[in-house]
């Protein structure tokens, strides 16, 4: 192992959604809620959702695969796989090493993680150091998430908010100057009680009670979420930009979490950027946890967004409380 951090980037990414959508109409048939209500509030028309028999791991998986084919990487070259996610398939073996099964990476170890929405930039920080210090050569992270499955359909606060999908991206070595320029993440335990599923762990272990009281599905104080995104967001995002040596002037585009389209709106503007820079889909897929940022970055690569030399900022927040933002260089 070398003693010299090497440079660390993206070398493939790949997406996928299930085919199912349900719109805003559709949740219109379910709770007391209307389509221009959802629309004000959060600026989500539609999501993804995955069917009974498709889990978090099967979405993963084919994600994994586009990633990897993007990256003209075969599986047995991964030394290291880390899905994030709050909706395992179960709570163990780790949706990880199912997708390790799956893809055929025998070579690869793998484990989850948790941190919510922030997910992601989390597991993207980890891998990094891996493959700076020169113990592994190249990580699949994974962000994939199956929120219709501990979604309470009959609460209409937080219901219309989630949508399924996973986005993936090989990590390896790149050109000095390039890849991931800097990370930042930050965690406020005390904020916690604000999103969380009660449910399913040590502290309330599944009875017949916990059930019928629906304490496996996803708990909000909206408000109080809203007020540590509209904060987070720009500071993390800040945060990360010094890091990198750069400026807020250098940066090209903005990656944020798709949780709503006003706290979108609000980072955009405190960071100076127009929103023509920024990559939206929370329209169409809704609030994807740890797989949103990810899936944007995919769309938004693909469409010719994100250009080669291109100076990017991702940035997310999510249960815990956490945060995490990254600068990236293109260089693909």
């Amino acid at each position: 192992m070398s003693n010299k951090l090497s440079a660390v980037g993206i070398l493939g990414i790949g997406s996928y959604l299930p085919e199912k959508i349900l719109t805003n109409q559709d949740i219109e048939k379910m709770v007391d809620t209307t389509n221009e209500w959802i629309i004000t509030r959060t600026g989500i028309s539609s999501r993804h959702i995955a069917d009974d028999k498709t889990a978090t791991s099967d979405l993963a998986t084919e994600a994994a695969k586009r990633a990897l084919k993007d990256a003209d990487t075969l599986p047995e070259e991964i030394d290291l796989i880390i899905v994030a996610t709050v909706t395992p398939d179960m709570n163990f073996p780790s949706t990880a090493c199912i997708v390790q099964m799956n893809i055929g990476a025998k070579n690869a170890a793998a484990f989850d993680l948790e941190a919510g929405c922030s997910g992601f930039i989390y597991g993207l920080t980890v891998a990094k150091q891996f493959i700076a210090t020169g113990m592994y050569k190249k990580a699949l992270v994974i962000g994939a998430e199956t929120l219709s499955k501990i979604v309470d359909w009959t609460d209409r606060n937080t219901c219309v908010l989630f949508g399924d999908g996973a986005g993936a991206a090989v990590v390896g070595p790149t050109e000095e100057g390039t890849g991931i320029l800097s990370t930042y993440m930050g965690a406020d335990g005390e904020g916690g009680k604000f999103l969380t599923m009660p449910g399913g762990g040590s502290r309330i272990p599944a009875t017949l009670e916990s059930v019928e009281n629906k304490l496996h599905t996803v708990k909000m104080d909206g408000s109080e979420v809203f007020k540590f995104a509209v904060r987070i967001m720009n500071r993390a995002s800040q945060e990360a930009i010094e890091k990198s040596g750069y400026s807020i002037e250098d940066i090209n585009y903005l990656v944020p979490h798709q949780a709503n389209i006003r706290i979108i709106e609000g980072a955009a503007k405190k960071l100076k950027l127009p929103m023509d820079k920024v990559h939206v889909n929370l329209n169409r897929f809704g609030n994807m946890s740890a797989a949103s940022i990810p899936v944007a970055l995919d769309e938004a690569v693909k469409q010719g967004k994100i250009q080669k030399g291109d100076l990017i900022v991702m940035v997310g927040f999510g249960a815990g409380l956490t945060w995490g933002s990254s600068v990236i260089k293109w260089n693909k």
